[in-house]
């Protein structure tokens, strides 16, 4: 690929890489390179192949299924459950970056990454996210737990909708029948963006909950237990 190809930038300002993926920022990974032991699809291994078109099945299934909770969260239909229901979705789509995270490098078919055409508008989402979490968007996060414990600005919209962004590309490499490659950026994606701001979105919102069932009055807890424990 030219030198122009590499400065460009992907639907959401990401760079590309040489071989036209997205390169990590900072101290995150890099992107793998291609090796011996590696996963490729097309390759003969065809239990190894259709395992790994099961968990493409399964990622595709987790990624959408976050998808619409943040849809339903962001239009602001239910605020009572929202934080509930958006820790419930961020475990679940963790879980399958960690299946992703535990099994070798897979290596797309291709050299490039396909074109698979503009990746949705995510702004709206955000938006929505950010107008149901005011007063409790921004928290105070770490650049990197092992490499620098310098204090940042997290902000909690930011971080669903991000990891919404890298899950829908995936999606687009899955539907239109490139599993390989949309298996290469679930789970590159995950060890290098996405999974970390899962796992600082998951955090802030179990203590959102913690706090919000047990910052309670202890007269309030007192009439409850009373209430409980005279029960007929």
């Amino acid at each position: 690929m030219s030198d122009e190809k590499n400065s460009k930038r992907d639907a959401f300002g990401r760079p590309l890489g040489p071989r036209g993926r997205h390169e990590a920022t900072g101290s995150i990974p890099q992107a793998r390179t291609r090796g011996s032991a590696s996963i490729d699809l097309t390759d003969e291994r065809a239990d190894e192949a259709r395992e790994l078109h099961q968990l493409a099945d399964e990622t595709a299934t987790d990624a959408q299924t976050y998808l619409n909770a943040l849809t339903e969260v962001a239009a602001g239909s239910s605020p009572d459950t929202a934080i509930p229901v958006l820790l419930l979705a961020v475990s679940q789509i963790l879980l399958g970056g960690a299946r992703l995270g535990a099994i070798t490098d897979v290596v797309p078919s291709e050299r490039f990454e396909p074109d698979a055409g503009p990746d949705p508008d995510i702004d709206p989402l955000r938006t929505g996210l950010a107008n149901l979490l005011e007063g409790l968007d921004e928290y105070a996060d770490i650049v990197d737990p092992l490499t620098s414990g310098e204090l940042i600005r997290g902000i909690l919209s930011d971080d669903l909708a991000d990891v919404a962004a890298d899950l829908a590309h995936g999606l687009r490499h899955y539907r239109d029948g490139r599993v390989d490659e949309a298996l290469w950026w679930w789970q590159f994606s995950y060890l290098s963006t996405w999974g970390v701001r899962a796992t600082s979105a998951l955090r802030v919102l179990q203590s959102m909950l913690g706090h919000l069932r047990l910052d309670v009055e202890e007269d309030t807890v007192a009439d409850a237990e009373f209430e409980a424990l005279n029960l007929d």
